[in-house]
């Protein structure tokens, strides 16, 4: 073709559509593109709002302000509640029937004789006083402090009656009602009532589950990770090793589960709900991607660094414990960390080698019995309890927090010693 008419079919007014078309194809792709992450990020936003709207009161609570008495013959007994409920009817000489007492018992918590016993036993001073002191309200209180229940409502259908209202009404105008920052959630174990619940042994035993992870599967996978890459012969037998890695990778979290309950539990007698199990069978499931990730660090390294290497006299070990691994080691603490922040949001593995139970204590060591974050809130999410709902939610935005510091963590790593070639 000459150039004349190569130029006149550029210009031809065939060419001019057809360009033309594709240009629109390409606006239009763009507008596809921008409106998915549009899409994707309004569902995002959505979703943390609804976490957050919910959630943020559970990190409020409601204490009720006592003078109380602390009579010798009742601490001696450990009547505590009797020192409480004394305290209580001094703000409410009118209440003398028993239906009125009832409705001010209700009003209290009943973990708050538990509380001046610690006091006693901290401060055994405090016998024959009298203090002024702060205790925890009844979850029912403290939701109706939050607004979450409306006194408009009727009363039969609020757990609140409206002697309950008046007392609350005559509470917070002598200021005895106060809300604040909620200790009790991060200082805690769970419990069956929910001004009580706490996240704390929950922290525990994932802290100590991730450990135990840690510990298993991070040695094993990147020695796996450096002899499949640089050390084993390239034949069927590792052919076939890669390939069941890969699809160990893709796994159902809970077939370790059901691994773990089969093996572990039934056939070594491990203990049932400790995090010894729970980070034995997460470091199964984390095994093959902290595998796959560290390969991909080790083959992103140039192999003129191993020539090099190999060149001025260093073993093939030497190569690569002294020179490789070193420049592999951002890419490997990467996928490290982003292999343990998947295994701190499973709840399925752990729910069949049961860390499902109900624990109240913090775990003191790697085989007592305890639960992890996840398995908290999907517990508290199966509760009835208004109050629970809010924890739930309270719960989820510190995993959120977890997971967010654990996935920004990798993020610093890889950018700060990242090495481009």
């Amino acid at each position: 073709m000459s150039a004349g008419n190569s130029r006149s079919l550029y210009q031809s007014d065939e060419f001019a559509t057809r360009l033309q078309r594709r240009y629109a194809a390409e606006r239009r792709f763009r507008m596809i593109g921008i409106a998915a992450i549009g899409m994707a990020t309004l569902m995002l936003v959505v979703l943390l709002g609804s976490i957050i709207s919910k959630g943020y009161t559970a990190f409020l609570q409601t204490e009720m302000r006592v003078e109380v008495t602390f009579d010798p013959t009742d601490v001696q007994e450990r009547n505590y509640a009797a020192i409480l409920r004394r305290g209580l009817y001094a703000q409410f000489p009118d209440a003398t029937d028993r239906a009125s007492r009832r409705a001010l018992n209700d009003l209290l918590s009943s973990g708050a004789p538990f509380a001046l016993e610690d006091m006693v036993r901290q401060d055994p001073s405090l016998v024959g006083t009298t203090r002024t002191v702060w205790v925890l309200a009844d979850d029912t209180v403290d939701q109706f402090m939050k607004g979450a229940i409306s006194r408009d409502t009727p009363e039969s259908q609020r757990p609140l009656t409206d002697a309950k209202i008046a007392a609350i009404d005559a509470l917070s105008a002598s200021g005895a009602l106060s809300t604040g920052f909620n200790t009790t959630l991060f200082t805690s174990g769970d419990s069956r009532e929910p001004e009580q619940a706490g996240i704390w042994g929950a922290i525990a035993g994932s802290a100590m589950t991730l450990i135990v992870t840690m510990l298993l599967s991070v040695p094993i996978g990147v020695a796996a990770a450096i002899y499949l890459e640089e050390f084993a012969p390239k034949n069927r037998w590792t052919m076939l090793i890669e390939v069941n890695i890969n699809n160990l990778a893709a796994v159902p979290s809970i077939i370790y589960g059901l691994l773990g309950l089969a093996v572990l539990l039934g056939f070594f007698g491990m203990p049932r709900s400790a995090p010894l199990v729970g980070g034995v069978v997460l470091a199964l499931m984390t095994l093959p991607v902290i595998i796959i990730t560290s390969r991909v660090a080790l083959k992103s390294v140039p192999p003129s660094i191993r020539e090099a290497a190999l060149g001025i006299g260093a073993s093939p070990l030497q190569s690569v414990t002294h020179h490789v691994l070193p420049l592999a080691m951002p890419g490997i603490l990467t996928g490290t960390i982003i292999g343990m922040a998947r295994a701190l949001g499973e709840t399925a593995p752990l729910l069949m080698i049961g860390m499902v139970a109900f624990i109240v204590d913090v775990p003191q060591g790697f085989t007592d019995s305890a639960t992890v974050l996840p398995v908290q809130i999907f517990m508290w999410a199966d509760s009835p309890e208004r109050a629970f709902s809010e924890r739930t939610s309270g719960a989820i935005m510190v995993l959120l927090g977890f997971l967010i510091l654990m996935n920004g963590l990798a993020v610093f790593l890889r950018k700060k010693f990242e090495r481009r070639w």
